[in-house]
């Protein structure tokens, strides 16, 4: 007799933002000077609510003013916060 096997499985992504640092400096869009704030957004994978891995990191300036976000390479980023 064969049996059967039912399987439950929960997972999802999950992507947080955090501000690592903030300067004053010109907007690249409004080309007011005002907090640009470099933020860091992290994707992760998450198996029955336990984060396991983060598959996706990107680096962007917030401009405080107008509120455009621009990507930044991870050079970029090494340059702002240090």
């Amino acid at each position: 007799m064969p049996s059967e096997v039912q399987m439950f499985v929960l997972f999802g992504l999950n992507t947080q933002v955090r501000t690592l640092t903030a300067t004053a400096g010109v907007c690249r869009h409004c080309n007011r000077e005002a907090m640009q704030r470099l933020q860091q957004r992290a994707t992760r994978f998450s198996l029955f609510f336990i984060p396991l891995f983060t598959f996706r990191r990107k680096y962007q300036v917030n401009c405080a003013y107008c509120g455009s976000l621009t990507e930044v390479s991870r050079q970029h980023k090494e340059a702002m916060t240090s």
